[in-house]
């Protein structure tokens, strides 16, 4: 499937809508979520990084949780670019809240 020819959408409630956050490497939101289901590792995280990367920030919160994210920190870094220190900042102060655990700094 060729990334330009395949129409993106903003209707992540369509689970055969391509998510306008994945125009690079297209795939319907229910692939997507199988994706992430099936995959462990680097696969996991680089597809995870995509997400906190491209998609709007409330977006992100359909596929997966801050916890979850928190729990994958030391895989995802590498792979934010320049929403590293957005989601940092963002984690952070929900750990401070208590509302999730720290990220792993190394």
């Amino acid at each position: 499937m060729a990334a330009l020819s395949v129409p993106l959408s903003a209707d992540l409630d369509d689970p055969e809508a391509v998510p306008y956050f994945l125009w690079d490497e297209p795939m319907t939101v229910r692939a997507l979520r199988r994706r992430l289901a099936e995959r462990s590792g680097a696969g996991r995280s680089r597809l995870l990084a995509k997400i906190l990367r491209e998609a709007r920030d409330p977006d992100v919160w359909r596929f997966t949780s801050p916890q979850e994210v928190v729990d994958a920190w030391p895989g995802l870094v590498r792979h934010l670019g320049r929403r590293r220190a957005f989601w940092e900042y963002l984690l952070g102060a929900w750990a401070e809240q208590g509302l999730v655990g720290r990220i792993a700094t190394h």
